[in-house]
């Protein structure tokens, strides 16, 4: 029974560990993944790759030194993009794409100037990819769509410029035009930089802003159905739409490293406490056998074979692990949901009012397995050595 006990909370712990780090992981990775594409199209402000000295053919065969190289004279704007969108809709591995226009502002508040950025979205892909509604944390999304000339707020912008859902607030574009936007809610990503800076209008609405037409687009961002075919699509989109393209794996690298890193911790963790337990168990087994000296002693006596001896052992290591291993299954998931309903309350994350919890299936399975083997080995050398004792050395010793 001590046995199985320590196999039960061996077992408590693995799946209660693996779980809370696999939801906090989930928890993590969304924040980044809920709000960020497999592959973003755009047109990068940069120098021209070939300056005109170079092609002159008088001085070709030199070393030209330019200085101060300025960029090139180019618009933002994604060139021909309803055909870029038309290429997407055919390509079975794209899950969905949305258009998207990043317009430098200043939010006019009192005799100061906020710097701030407005991104120009289509409403209802976005909150289709990227999970838009679950981050706003006041008002309406859709009201973006059916009122014109509305704006949802970074929660930190509507705190410094005191406004509230449903009054006016003054921007000044780039170009120094200004507008009266309606606040109609309040958005609030989890990460507090983006919140000070970043608000949200309808496409339309952002054209109408920067003062250009209903074909001016300089984000495309594009979600795939397999994340990790993200780096060789992007470079293909690149050459295939003639603009520059990133991949999650490229601009997100070190978070990738991160959640595998507390994942091998946490399984690393958890084998070390089964293992433990297999060594208790095989102690206890060894106990046993010399305790149960005289009797095994009297089975070989009268006919019971050394593989017979042998299965008596197995059986009661395999008892343990099974009966430990069962035990510690709903042990583990109901520690798992207990912490699931701890309230975990925190002004950066709003969507999240409890404790992360991730019950996969392959945590139970594994920790069951693991069990099951670790006290078959467990049983295993002790019964082994029990199964080649001498029954006469024993009696005669006795």
């Amino acid at each position: 029974m001590v046995a199985a006990i320590g196999v039960a909370f061996s077992i408590t712990m693995f799946i209660s560990l693996l779980s809370f780090m696999a939801g906090l992981n989930d928890l993590l990775d969304g924040l980044l993944l809920n709000r960020t594409p497999h592959i973003r199209l755009y047109n990068e402000v940069k120098a021209p790759e070939q300056l005109p000295v170079n092609l002159a053919p008088s001085y070709k065969n030199h070393h030209n030194f330019v200085h101060s190289v300025k960029p090139k004279f180019e618009r933002l704007q994604i060139h021909n993009i309803a055909a870029i969108e038309a290429a997407l809709q055919q390509d079975e591995r794209v899950q969905g794409y949305a258009p998207k226009i990043g317009a430098q502002v200043f939010y006019n508040t009192g005799a100061t100037d906020l710097t701030g950025l407005i991104n120009g979205i289509d409403v209802s892909a976005e909150n289709k990819l990227f999970f838009f509604s679950d981050y706003v944390v006041a008002g309406n999304y859709n009201d973006l769509n059916t009122i014109p000339n509305s704006i949802i707020l970074g929660k930190e912008i509507a705190a410094k410029t005191f406004t509230n859902v449903g009054d006016m607030i003054q921007v000044t574009t780039a170009k120094g035009e200004t507008r009266q936007l309606k606040v109609v809610g309040f958005f609030q990503s989890g990460i507090q930089e983006i919140d000070k800076v970043q608000s949200y209008a309808s496409l339309k609405t952002t054209q109408n802003l920067m003062g250009e037409s209903g074909s001016f687009i300089t984000d495309l961002q594009i979600k795939l159905k397999d994340l990790n075919m993200a780096p060789a699509l992007s470079k293909e989109y690149a050459d295939l739409f003639e603009t520059d393209a990133v991949d999650i794996q490229t601009a997100n690298s070190q978070f990738e490293t991160g959640s595998k890193v507390r994942t091998l911790i946490s399984y690393a963790v958890g084998v070390t406490l089964l293992i433990v337990a297999g060594f208790g168990i095989y102690n206890i087994l060894n106990m046993i056998i010399y305790e149960k000296m005289d009797s095994i002693a009297i089975l070989k006596a009268t006919g019971f074979s050394g593989k017979d001896v042998n299965k008596i052992f197995l059986f009661i290591a395999l008892s343990i692990g099974i009966s430990g291993g069962l035990s510690g299954l709903l042990l583990g998931w109901g520690l798992s949901s207990v912490i699931d309903q701890i309230p975990f309350n925190t002004a950066s994350l709003p969507t999240v009012k409890t404790y992360p919890v991730n019950y996969n299936p392959v945590f139970y399975t594994t920790g069951f397995v693991f069990a099951l083997i670790t006290t078959y080995f467990a049983g295993y050398f002790p019964s082994k050595k029990a199964s080649k004792m001498d029954p006469v050395t024993i009696i005669r010793g006795k």
